[in-house]
Parts: C-alpha cells; sequence; structure tokens
C-alpha cells in the first residue's frame, strides 16, 4: 500500500468519499467545483445551514452531492457522517 505522500491526486480520489465540513461556507463553495470534477463517488456536504444546503443542491443538481445537517461541535451530529 502507498504511503499518502506517494499517492497521485488520481490515486487520492479515486472512488473515495469525501465530507467537507462547513461545506456551505465560503471554502466549501471555493472546492466543490474541483472535487466534483474528481472520480470520487461521494461528496458529503456537512453544515448548519439548511437553506444554504437547498440553495447548493439546486445549483449544482449532481448526484455526487449529499447534504446533511449537523454542528462539528457536536461530535453525535458528525458520528454517523463518518460512517
Amino acid at each position: 500500500m502507498k504511503k499518502a505522500s506517494e499517492l497521485s491526486e488520481k490515486d487520492m480520489f479515486r472512488k473515495g468519499i469525501l465530507l467537507i465540513t462547513g461545506g456551505t461556507g465560503s471554502f466549501g463553495n471555493a472546492v466543490l467545483g474541483r472535487f466534483l470534477k474528481t472520480s470520487l463517488k461521494e461528496i458529503r456536504v456537512f453544515s448548519r445551514d439548511e437553506k444554504k444546503q437547498d440553495d447548493m443542491r439546486k445549483r449544482y443538481q449532481n448526484n455526487k452531492l449529499k447534504f446533511y445537517l449537523g454542528d462539528v461541535r457536536d461530535p453525535h451530529s458528525v458520528e454517523p457522517e463518518l460512517s
């Protein structure tokens, strides 16, 4: 198995699942377009703002995107999204 430092970007994102915490914020929006172009199987957008999630869902209309409501300050709301 390769070390993380030896993985190419192509290998790193091949059919994986990415969780973006604060996904509806400025950083999440900035990186999401790039990740949608990879071969990731699923991108999980985790944030507290249901309205922004709905706006993002409508804007991108991409089956790779899955949306989860929660707060990173509450470990119980993050745990299910990591499994």
